[in-house]
Protein backbone atom coordinates (compact mmCIF):
# COMPACT_ATOMS: atom_id res chain seq x y z
CA UNK A 1 0.00 0.00 0.00
CA UNK A 2 1.67 3.39 -1.16
CA UNK A 3 1.98 6.25 1.02
CA UNK A 4 -0.10 9.36 -0.23
CA UNK A 5 1.11 11.80 2.82
CA UNK A 6 -2.30 12.68 3.38
CA UNK A 7 -4.06 13.29 6.82
CA UNK A 8 -7.83 11.38 8.05
CA UNK A 9 -10.63 14.38 9.07
CA UNK A 10 -14.08 12.81 9.78
CA UNK A 11 -13.48 9.38 7.52
CA UNK A 12 -11.98 11.33 4.86
CA UNK A 13 -8.11 11.48 3.62
CA UNK A 14 -7.50 14.58 2.26
CA UNK A 15 -4.19 17.08 1.49
CA UNK A 16 -2.68 19.30 4.76
CA UNK A 17 -3.99 22.58 4.52
CA UNK A 18 -0.84 24.05 5.89
CA UNK A 19 2.25 23.20 3.85
CA UNK A 20 4.20 20.13 4.10
CA UNK A 21 7.09 18.38 5.17
CA UNK A 22 9.24 15.26 5.10
CA UNK A 23 10.11 12.43 7.06
CA UNK A 24 14.28 11.26 7.13
CA UNK A 25 15.66 7.64 6.89
CA UNK A 26 17.94 8.07 9.92
CA UNK A 27 20.53 5.28 8.95
CA UNK A 28 21.13 7.42 6.04
CA UNK A 29 20.55 10.77 6.64
CA UNK A 30 18.01 10.54 3.19
CA UNK A 31 15.09 12.05 2.92
CA UNK A 32 11.60 9.72 2.11
CA UNK A 33 8.92 10.39 -0.22
CA UNK A 34 6.43 11.59 -0.54
CA UNK A 35 5.65 14.64 0.75
CA UNK A 36 3.18 14.74 4.03
CA UNK A 37 0.66 17.27 4.86
CA UNK A 38 0.48 19.43 7.66
CA UNK A 39 -3.03 20.25 9.66
CA UNK A 40 -4.50 23.19 9.46
CA UNK A 41 -6.25 24.85 12.13
CA UNK A 42 -9.18 24.95 10.94
CA UNK A 43 -8.77 20.94 9.42
CA UNK A 44 -8.11 20.39 13.34
CA UNK A 45 -11.03 22.36 14.10
CA UNK A 46 -13.37 20.15 11.86
CA UNK A 47 -11.63 16.75 13.53
CA UNK A 48 -12.68 17.56 16.65
CA UNK A 49 -16.01 19.31 15.81
CA UNK A 50 -16.58 15.47 14.49
CA UNK A 51 -15.17 13.34 17.24
CA UNK A 52 -17.87 15.75 19.46
CA UNK A 53 -20.51 14.46 17.12
CA UNK A 54 -20.34 10.88 17.22
CA UNK A 55 -19.01 10.88 20.89
CA UNK A 56 -22.61 10.03 22.64
CA UNK A 57 -22.95 7.32 19.84
CA UNK A 58 -19.54 5.07 20.67
CA UNK A 59 -19.93 5.96 24.24
CA UNK A 60 -23.36 4.38 24.37
CA UNK A 61 -21.86 1.44 22.04
CA UNK A 62 -22.54 -1.77 22.90
CA UNK A 63 -19.48 -3.39 24.23
CA UNK A 64 -19.69 -6.34 22.16
CA UNK A 65 -19.25 -4.17 19.19
CA UNK A 66 -16.74 -1.99 20.81
CA UNK A 67 -14.75 -5.29 21.47
CA UNK A 68 -15.04 -6.60 17.93
CA UNK A 69 -14.10 -2.97 16.67
CA UNK A 70 -10.78 -3.45 18.53
CA UNK A 71 -10.23 -6.77 16.59
CA UNK A 72 -10.83 -5.65 13.45
CA UNK A 73 -8.46 -2.81 13.88
CA UNK A 74 -5.48 -5.08 14.98
CA UNK A 75 -6.88 -7.67 11.94
CA UNK A 76 -6.15 -4.24 9.89
CA UNK A 77 -2.86 -3.99 10.51
CA UNK A 78 -1.85 -7.77 9.91
CA UNK A 79 -3.14 -7.26 6.81
CA UNK A 80 -0.63 -4.09 5.78
CA UNK A 81 1.84 -6.70 5.75
CA UNK A 82 5.33 -5.92 4.86
CA UNK A 83 4.45 -2.59 3.65
CA UNK A 84 3.71 -1.63 7.12
CA UNK A 85 7.07 -2.90 8.43
CA UNK A 86 9.36 -1.73 5.19
CA UNK A 87 8.41 2.03 5.76
CA UNK A 88 8.72 2.05 9.39
CA UNK A 89 12.10 0.61 9.42
CA UNK A 90 13.04 3.34 6.61
CA UNK A 91 11.45 5.79 8.80
CA UNK A 92 12.92 4.61 12.19
CA UNK A 93 16.26 2.90 11.55
CA UNK A 94 15.12 0.25 14.18
CA UNK A 95 15.36 -3.65 12.65
CA UNK A 96 13.13 -5.67 11.15
CA UNK A 97 12.71 -8.00 13.98
CA UNK A 98 11.95 -4.87 16.42
CA UNK A 99 9.22 -3.53 14.12
CA UNK A 100 7.83 -7.35 13.48
CA UNK A 101 7.61 -7.71 17.53
CA UNK A 102 6.25 -4.38 17.82
CA UNK A 103 3.87 -4.81 15.41
CA UNK A 104 2.62 -7.72 17.31
CA UNK A 105 2.97 -6.02 20.71
CA UNK A 106 0.44 -3.14 19.04
CA UNK A 107 -2.24 -6.30 17.87
CA UNK A 108 -2.25 -8.13 20.86
CA UNK A 109 -2.92 -4.93 23.17
CA UNK A 110 -5.72 -4.55 20.83
CA UNK A 111 -7.09 -7.90 21.46
CA UNK A 112 -6.43 -7.62 24.89
CA UNK A 113 -8.38 -4.69 25.39
CA UNK A 114 -11.61 -6.33 23.28
CA UNK A 115 -11.32 -8.97 26.02
CA UNK A 116 -11.19 -6.23 28.68
CA UNK A 117 -14.65 -4.44 27.00
CA UNK A 118 -16.11 -7.77 27.05
CA UNK A 119 -15.54 -8.76 31.29
CA UNK A 120 -17.52 -5.27 31.99
CA UNK A 121 -15.19 -4.91 35.37
CA UNK A 122 -13.66 -1.48 33.95
CA UNK A 123 -17.31 -0.10 34.28
CA UNK A 124 -16.96 -0.98 38.30
CA UNK A 125 -20.63 -1.32 38.49
CA UNK A 126 -22.46 -0.07 42.00
CA UNK A 127 -25.82 -0.21 42.47
CA UNK A 128 -27.58 0.04 45.99
CA UNK A 129 -31.30 -0.42 45.61
CA UNK A 130 -33.58 1.89 47.11
CA UNK A 131 -34.40 1.93 50.80
CA UNK A 132 -38.35 3.70 51.17
CA UNK A 133 -38.60 2.74 54.62
CA UNK A 134 -35.10 3.87 55.96
CA UNK A 135 -35.08 5.74 59.06
CA UNK A 136 -35.15 8.84 59.93
CA UNK A 137 -34.72 9.05 55.34
CA UNK A 138 -35.06 6.80 53.12
CA UNK A 139 -32.55 6.17 50.48
CA UNK A 140 -33.04 6.65 46.90
CA UNK A 141 -32.34 4.11 43.94
CA UNK A 142 -28.31 4.73 43.27
CA UNK A 143 -26.61 3.21 40.26
CA UNK A 144 -23.04 4.20 39.89
CA UNK A 145 -21.02 3.14 36.51
CA UNK A 146 -18.05 4.55 34.71
CA UNK A 147 -18.39 5.78 31.13
CA UNK A 148 -16.53 7.80 28.35
CA UNK A 149 -14.86 11.08 28.93
CA UNK A 150 -15.20 11.88 25.98
CA UNK A 151 -12.64 12.57 22.60
CA UNK A 152 -9.06 12.33 23.48
CA UNK A 153 -5.84 13.60 21.46
CA UNK A 154 -3.06 11.16 21.40
CA UNK A 155 0.49 12.17 20.66
CA UNK A 156 2.54 9.40 18.83
CA UNK A 157 5.80 8.27 20.35
CA UNK A 158 9.03 8.34 18.64
CA UNK A 159 10.90 5.61 19.77
CA UNK A 160 7.59 3.17 19.27
CA UNK A 161 6.40 3.84 15.86
CA UNK A 162 3.51 1.16 16.37
CA UNK A 163 3.11 0.37 19.92
CA UNK A 164 3.09 3.73 21.46
CA UNK A 165 1.44 5.98 18.20
CA UNK A 166 -1.53 5.47 15.70
CA UNK A 167 -2.52 2.46 16.91
CA UNK A 168 -0.67 2.39 20.21
CA UNK A 169 -1.57 1.85 24.04
CA UNK A 170 -3.29 5.18 24.30
CA UNK A 171 -5.67 4.69 21.42
CA UNK A 172 -6.63 1.72 21.99
CA UNK A 173 -7.58 1.92 25.94
CA UNK A 174 -9.56 5.39 24.50
CA UNK A 175 -11.06 3.06 21.96
CA UNK A 176 -11.80 0.23 24.88
CA UNK A 177 -13.30 3.28 27.22
CA UNK A 178 -15.50 4.40 24.19
CA UNK A 179 -13.68 7.34 23.38
CA UNK A 180 -13.47 9.28 19.72
CA UNK A 181 -9.26 9.71 18.87
CA UNK A 182 -8.12 12.43 17.28
CA UNK A 183 -4.11 10.97 16.67
CA UNK A 184 -1.24 13.80 16.59
CA UNK A 185 1.24 11.13 14.65
CA UNK A 186 4.91 12.02 15.17
CA UNK A 187 6.75 13.69 12.37
CA UNK A 188 9.85 10.59 12.48
CA UNK A 189 7.55 8.17 11.47
CA UNK A 190 4.74 9.74 9.19
CA UNK A 191 4.31 7.55 6.69
CA UNK A 192 4.16 4.35 8.94
CA UNK A 193 1.50 6.71 10.92
CA UNK A 194 -0.54 6.94 7.83
CA UNK A 195 -0.36 3.24 7.13
CA UNK A 196 -1.53 2.28 10.73
CA UNK A 197 -3.94 4.87 10.42
CA UNK A 198 -5.37 3.66 7.20
CA UNK A 199 -5.87 0.21 8.94
CA UNK A 200 -8.00 1.46 12.04
CA UNK A 201 -9.86 4.05 9.35
CA UNK A 202 -10.99 0.28 7.45
CA UNK A 203 -11.66 -1.05 10.84
CA UNK A 204 -14.51 2.07 11.12
CA UNK A 205 -16.05 1.00 8.00
CA UNK A 206 -16.39 -2.54 8.21
CA UNK A 207 -17.36 -2.08 12.20
CA UNK A 208 -20.32 0.70 10.95
CA UNK A 209 -18.60 3.61 13.09
CA UNK A 210 -19.02 6.87 12.25
CA UNK A 211 -16.01 8.16 10.96
CA UNK A 212 -15.78 10.79 13.41
CA UNK A 213 -13.99 8.50 16.14
CA UNK A 214 -10.40 8.11 14.63
CA UNK A 215 -8.56 11.44 12.86
CA UNK A 216 -5.19 11.38 12.01
CA UNK A 217 -3.57 14.86 11.75
CA UNK A 218 -0.07 15.56 11.16
CA UNK A 219 2.23 18.34 11.49
CA UNK A 220 6.07 18.87 12.08
CA UNK A 221 5.97 21.64 14.54
CA UNK A 222 4.12 22.20 17.80
CA UNK A 223 1.25 24.18 16.12
CA UNK A 224 -0.90 21.17 15.39
CA UNK A 225 -0.18 19.54 19.30
CA UNK A 226 -1.17 23.05 21.15
CA UNK A 227 -4.50 23.23 18.70
CA UNK A 228 -5.37 19.72 19.44
CA UNK A 229 -5.24 20.51 22.83
CA UNK A 230 -7.00 23.82 23.17
CA UNK A 231 -9.58 22.49 21.06
CA UNK A 232 -12.53 22.85 23.48
CA UNK A 233 -14.06 19.14 22.60
CA UNK A 234 -11.24 17.66 23.62
CA UNK A 235 -11.52 15.94 26.90
CA UNK A 236 -8.44 14.25 28.08
CA UNK A 237 -4.65 13.63 26.17
CA UNK A 238 -2.15 10.62 26.13
CA UNK A 239 1.30 11.38 25.37
CA UNK A 240 4.89 9.69 25.61
CA UNK A 241 8.06 12.03 25.31
CA UNK A 242 9.84 14.23 26.27
CA UNK A 243 10.05 16.59 29.78
CA UNK A 244 9.56 19.37 28.09
CA UNK A 245 6.95 18.31 25.52
CA UNK A 246 5.27 16.70 28.75
CA UNK A 247 4.87 19.58 30.73
CA UNK A 248 4.42 22.07 27.64
CA UNK A 249 1.20 20.12 27.21
CA UNK A 250 0.11 20.11 30.79
CA UNK A 251 0.24 23.69 30.74
CA UNK A 252 -2.19 24.34 27.72
CA UNK A 253 -4.66 22.31 29.06
CA UNK A 254 -4.93 23.48 32.43
CA UNK A 255 -4.92 27.03 31.03
CA UNK A 256 -8.08 26.14 29.14
CA UNK A 257 -11.02 27.70 30.03
CA UNK A 258 -11.78 24.22 30.61
CA UNK A 259 -9.01 22.26 31.86
CA UNK A 260 -8.33 18.64 31.10
CA UNK A 261 -6.18 15.73 32.32
CA UNK A 262 -2.86 15.57 30.61
CA UNK A 263 -1.23 12.00 30.53
CA UNK A 264 1.90 12.33 29.79
CA UNK A 265 4.83 10.03 30.07
CA UNK A 266 8.34 12.14 29.89
CA UNK A 267 11.28 9.48 30.71
CA UNK A 268 13.42 8.40 34.07
CA UNK A 269 16.99 7.36 34.16
CA UNK A 270 15.71 4.35 35.90
CA UNK A 271 18.02 3.42 38.72
CA UNK A 272 19.77 -0.13 39.19
CA UNK A 273 20.28 -1.01 43.43
CA UNK A 274 23.05 -3.45 43.30
CA UNK A 275 23.48 -4.58 46.76
CA UNK A 276 26.81 -6.46 47.87
CA UNK A 277 26.08 -10.14 48.25
CA UNK A 278 24.20 -10.46 45.14
CA UNK A 279 27.30 -8.26 43.30
CA UNK A 280 29.53 -10.64 44.75
CA UNK A 281 27.93 -13.67 43.35
CA UNK A 282 27.32 -12.24 40.29
CA UNK A 283 29.01 -8.96 38.89
CA UNK A 284 30.24 -10.52 35.90
CA UNK A 285 26.98 -11.42 34.94
CA UNK A 286 24.85 -8.58 36.09
CA UNK A 287 27.19 -6.44 34.44
CA UNK A 288 26.53 -8.52 30.88
CA UNK A 289 22.91 -8.34 31.29
CA UNK A 290 22.94 -4.25 32.20
CA UNK A 291 25.40 -3.54 29.05
CA UNK A 292 22.46 -5.94 27.01
CA UNK A 293 19.45 -3.83 28.14
CA UNK A 294 21.47 -0.45 28.12
CA UNK A 295 21.96 -0.75 24.25
CA UNK A 296 18.24 -2.51 23.80
CA UNK A 297 17.01 -0.07 20.95
CA UNK A 298 20.54 2.39 20.94
CA UNK A 299 18.98 3.07 24.72
CA UNK A 300 16.34 4.48 23.02
CA UNK A 301 13.48 3.36 25.54
CA UNK A 302 12.54 5.31 28.10
CA UNK A 303 12.98 2.41 30.64
CA UNK A 304 16.65 2.32 29.94
CA UNK A 305 19.08 1.96 33.28
CA UNK A 306 20.41 5.41 33.27
CA UNK A 307 21.65 4.94 36.64
CA UNK A 308 23.88 2.42 38.77
CA UNK A 309 24.13 2.34 42.51
CA UNK A 310 26.57 0.47 44.31
CA UNK A 311 29.19 0.08 46.75
CA UNK A 312 32.69 0.58 46.65
CA UNK A 313 34.76 -2.75 46.53
CA UNK A 314 35.89 -5.29 44.67
CA UNK A 315 32.63 -6.50 43.90
CA UNK A 316 31.64 -2.99 42.08
CA UNK A 317 34.58 -2.69 40.68
CA UNK A 318 34.69 -6.44 39.06
CA UNK A 319 31.48 -5.00 37.62
CA UNK A 320 32.77 -1.88 36.41
CA UNK A 321 35.74 -3.41 34.40
CA UNK A 322 32.93 -5.99 32.76
CA UNK A 323 30.71 -3.68 31.63
CA UNK A 324 33.21 -1.39 30.23
CA UNK A 325 34.46 -3.95 28.45
CA UNK A 326 31.29 -5.07 26.86
CA UNK A 327 30.82 -1.32 25.96
CA UNK A 328 34.10 -0.61 24.46
CA UNK A 329 33.20 -3.51 21.41
CA UNK A 330 29.68 -1.67 20.89
CA UNK A 331 29.02 -0.01 17.21
CA UNK A 332 27.58 3.11 17.27
CA UNK A 333 23.73 2.30 16.37
CA UNK A 334 21.40 4.17 14.72
CA UNK A 335 19.49 6.87 16.52
CA UNK A 336 15.68 7.44 15.77
CA UNK A 337 16.24 10.94 14.35
CA UNK A 338 18.58 13.68 13.83
CA UNK A 339 17.27 15.96 16.86
CA UNK A 340 17.52 13.08 19.45
CA UNK A 341 21.12 12.40 18.13
CA UNK A 342 21.88 15.89 18.96
CA UNK A 343 20.54 15.72 22.47
CA UNK A 344 21.95 12.38 23.02
CA UNK A 345 25.64 14.08 22.17
CA UNK A 346 24.92 17.06 24.14
CA UNK A 347 23.46 14.88 27.04
CA UNK A 348 26.54 13.00 27.25
CA UNK A 349 28.81 16.36 26.80
CA UNK A 350 27.11 17.65 29.79
CA UNK A 351 27.48 14.40 32.46
CA UNK A 352 30.96 14.26 31.12
CA UNK A 353 31.81 17.86 32.25
CA UNK A 354 30.34 17.75 35.43
CA UNK A 355 33.34 17.82 38.71
CA UNK A 356 33.95 14.44 39.84
CA UNK A 357 32.37 12.33 36.78
CA UNK A 358 34.84 9.77 35.23
CA UNK A 359 34.52 8.26 31.63
CA UNK A 360 35.05 4.47 32.26
CA UNK A 361 34.25 2.95 28.84
CA UNK A 362 32.92 4.71 24.88
CA UNK A 363 31.59 1.89 22.21
CA UNK A 364 33.16 2.25 18.66
CA UNK A 365 33.21 5.57 17.17
CA UNK A 366 30.99 6.56 13.79
CA UNK A 367 32.62 8.99 11.77
CA UNK A 368 32.70 7.32 8.40
CA UNK A 369 28.96 6.01 8.70
CA UNK A 370 26.06 7.88 7.26
CA UNK A 371 22.84 9.21 9.40
CA UNK A 372 22.41 9.71 13.19
CA UNK A 373 24.43 7.45 15.48
CA UNK A 374 24.87 7.15 19.08
CA UNK A 375 28.06 5.91 20.74
CA UNK A 376 27.46 4.31 24.42
CA UNK A 377 29.23 5.18 27.11
CA UNK A 378 29.23 4.34 30.92
CA UNK A 379 30.80 6.69 33.68
CA UNK A 380 31.74 6.66 37.54
CA UNK A 381 30.88 9.31 40.33
CA UNK A 382 31.35 9.23 43.78
CA UNK A 383 27.58 9.13 45.89
CA UNK A 384 29.06 12.69 47.76
CA UNK A 385 29.69 14.30 44.10
CA UNK A 386 26.46 13.39 43.10
CA UNK A 387 23.97 14.19 46.27
CA UNK A 388 25.78 17.68 45.83
CA UNK A 389 25.18 17.93 41.89
CA UNK A 390 21.22 17.62 40.42
CA UNK A 391 22.27 17.87 36.85
CA UNK A 392 23.74 14.18 37.36
CA UNK A 393 19.93 13.08 38.20
CA UNK A 394 19.25 13.82 34.50
CA UNK A 395 18.15 11.96 31.34
CA UNK A 396 20.21 11.35 28.86
CA UNK A 397 17.85 9.64 26.22
CA UNK A 398 20.31 7.05 24.78
CA UNK A 399 22.76 3.86 25.54
CA UNK A 400 24.77 5.65 28.93
CA UNK A 401 24.50 4.93 31.99
CA UNK A 402 25.92 6.61 35.40
CA UNK A 403 27.31 4.28 38.12
CA UNK A 404 27.18 5.82 41.47
CA UNK A 405 29.97 5.02 43.84
CA UNK A 406 28.82 4.54 47.34
CA UNK A 407 30.86 3.95 50.88
CA UNK A 408 28.24 2.62 52.55
CA UNK A 409 24.75 1.81 53.16
CA UNK A 410 23.34 5.23 54.64
CA UNK A 411 25.35 6.32 51.34
CA UNK A 412 23.09 4.16 49.13
CA UNK A 413 20.14 5.13 50.81
CA UNK A 414 20.71 9.06 50.74
CA UNK A 415 21.09 8.61 46.61
CA UNK A 416 17.87 7.14 46.26
CA UNK A 417 16.31 9.68 48.28
CA UNK A 418 17.62 12.28 46.25
CA UNK A 419 15.89 10.59 43.14
CA UNK A 420 12.88 12.37 41.49
CA UNK A 421 9.98 9.93 40.20
CA UNK A 422 11.17 7.23 38.02
CA UNK A 423 9.33 4.63 35.64
CA UNK A 424 10.91 2.08 37.32
CA UNK A 425 13.38 1.12 40.03
CA UNK A 426 15.71 -2.21 40.00
CA UNK A 427 17.20 -4.01 43.02
CA UNK A 428 19.67 -6.98 42.61
CA UNK A 429 19.92 -8.65 45.95
CA UNK A 430 19.57 -11.88 47.75
CA UNK A 431 16.40 -12.78 49.80
CA UNK A 432 17.96 -12.08 53.17
CA UNK A 433 20.47 -8.94 52.15
CA UNK A 434 16.98 -7.26 50.58
CA UNK A 435 15.27 -7.65 54.14
CA UNK A 436 18.34 -6.16 55.48
CA UNK A 437 18.35 -2.76 52.95
CA UNK A 438 14.39 -2.54 53.50
CA UNK A 439 14.11 1.27 54.57
CA UNK A 440 15.81 2.00 51.14
CA UNK A 441 13.82 -0.08 48.96
CA UNK A 442 10.68 1.05 50.38
CA UNK A 443 11.91 4.57 49.86
CA UNK A 444 12.85 3.65 46.34
CA UNK A 445 9.32 1.85 45.94
CA UNK A 446 7.57 5.23 47.02
CA UNK A 447 9.66 6.91 43.94
CA UNK A 448 8.80 4.48 40.99
CA UNK A 449 6.02 3.40 39.20
CA UNK A 450 7.48 -0.51 38.80
CA UNK A 451 9.86 -2.00 41.18
CA UNK A 452 12.02 -4.76 39.49
CA UNK A 453 14.36 -7.77 41.30
CA UNK A 454 17.07 -9.29 39.87
CA UNK A 455 16.40 -7.58 36.15
CA UNK A 456 16.31 -5.31 34.00
CA UNK A 457 13.64 -2.93 33.40
CA UNK A 458 13.45 -2.67 29.48
CA UNK A 459 11.02 -4.84 28.33
CA UNK A 460 7.64 -3.34 29.28
CA UNK A 461 4.64 -6.18 29.47
CA UNK A 462 1.28 -5.80 27.97
CA UNK A 463 -1.30 -7.71 30.37
CA UNK A 464 -3.19 -7.02 33.55
CA UNK A 465 -0.33 -5.98 36.22
CA UNK A 466 1.70 -4.05 34.75
CA UNK A 467 2.48 -0.35 35.86
CA UNK A 468 4.11 2.48 33.33
CA UNK A 469 3.99 5.36 35.06
CA UNK A 470 4.97 6.84 37.68
CA UNK A 471 5.48 9.84 40.72
CA UNK A 472 6.63 13.29 38.95
CA UNK A 473 8.18 14.07 36.45
CA UNK A 474 8.20 10.32 35.28
CA UNK A 475 4.68 11.10 34.31
CA UNK A 476 2.38 14.01 34.89
CA UNK A 477 0.19 11.90 36.81
CA UNK A 478 1.03 9.55 39.04
CA UNK A 479 -2.27 7.51 39.83
CA UNK A 480 -2.46 6.48 35.91
CA UNK A 481 -0.34 3.83 33.78
CA UNK A 482 -0.10 4.03 30.05
CA UNK A 483 0.44 -0.03 29.92
CA UNK A 484 -1.66 -2.44 30.51
CA UNK A 485 -5.73 -2.44 30.63
CA UNK A 486 -5.76 -0.42 33.55
CA UNK A 487 -4.64 2.12 31.06
CA UNK A 488 -8.65 2.43 30.35
CA UNK A 489 -9.33 4.50 33.47
CA UNK A 490 -7.62 7.24 32.29
CA UNK A 491 -10.33 7.72 29.97
CA UNK A 492 -13.48 7.03 32.10
CA UNK A 493 -15.19 9.13 34.79
CA UNK A 494 -18.23 7.79 36.82
CA UNK A 495 -21.36 8.90 36.57
CA UNK A 496 -24.53 8.12 38.92
CA UNK A 497 -27.84 7.81 38.09
CA UNK A 498 -30.23 8.48 41.05
CA UNK A 499 -33.96 7.18 40.60
CA UNK A 500 -33.67 6.66 37.09
CA UNK A 501 -36.85 5.20 35.45
CA UNK A 502 -35.83 1.52 35.04
CA UNK A 503 -36.88 1.14 31.12
CA UNK A 504 -34.07 3.73 30.49
CA UNK A 505 -31.27 2.35 32.33
CA UNK A 506 -28.29 1.64 30.22
CA UNK A 507 -27.67 -2.12 29.99
CA UNK A 508 -24.61 -2.44 32.96
CA UNK A 509 -27.34 -0.84 35.38
CA UNK A 510 -30.36 -2.62 34.36
CA UNK A 511 -31.93 -4.94 36.96
CA UNK A 512 -32.16 -7.89 34.63
CA UNK A 513 -27.66 -7.81 34.34
CA UNK A 514 -28.51 -8.57 30.66
CA UNK A 515 -24.41 -8.51 30.14
CA UNK A 516 -23.64 -11.04 33.11
CA UNK A 517 -20.92 -8.70 34.16
CA UNK A 518 -19.54 -8.36 37.69
CA UNK A 519 -21.34 -5.57 39.99
CA UNK A 520 -21.41 -4.86 43.20
CA UNK A 521 -25.43 -4.93 44.25
CA UNK A 522 -25.82 -3.63 47.86
CA UNK A 523 -22.19 -3.45 48.84
CA UNK A 524 -21.90 -7.31 47.18
CA UNK A 525 -20.01 -8.79 44.26
CA UNK A 526 -22.27 -10.74 42.05
CA UNK A 527 -23.46 -11.91 38.59
CA UNK A 528 -27.06 -12.18 39.65
CA UNK A 529 -29.74 -10.27 38.15
CA UNK A 530 -31.56 -8.04 41.22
Amino acid sequence: MPVTGKILINGEWVKGGAGTFQAMDPSTGKVLEPSMGKASQEQVNIAAASAQACAGEFRRSSLDRRARFLNACADEIMGLGDDLVQRAMAETGLPRARIEGERGRTCSQLNLFAETVLEGDFLDVRIDTAMPERKPLPRPDLRYMNQAIGPVAVFGASNFPLAFSVAGGDTASAFAAGCPVLVKGHSSHPGTSELAARAIARAVTKSGLPGGIFSLIMGSGSEVGSALVRAPEIKAVGFTGSFAGGTALVRLANERPEPIPVYAEMGSINPVLLLPKQLESSAEEIAANFVDSLNMGVGQFCTNPGLVVGMEGKSLDRFIRAASLRVEGLEAGVMLNRGICRAYDQGIANITGQPGVDQEAAGLRSEDRPGFRGQAFLMTVSAKEFAANPKLREEVFGPASLVVKCRDKAEMTGVVMRLKGQLTGTVHGEPGEMADHGEMIDILSQKVGRLLVNGFPTGVEVCHAMVHGGPFPATSDVRSTSVGTAAINRFLRPVCLQNYPRNLLPEPLQNENPLRIRRRVNGKQTREAI
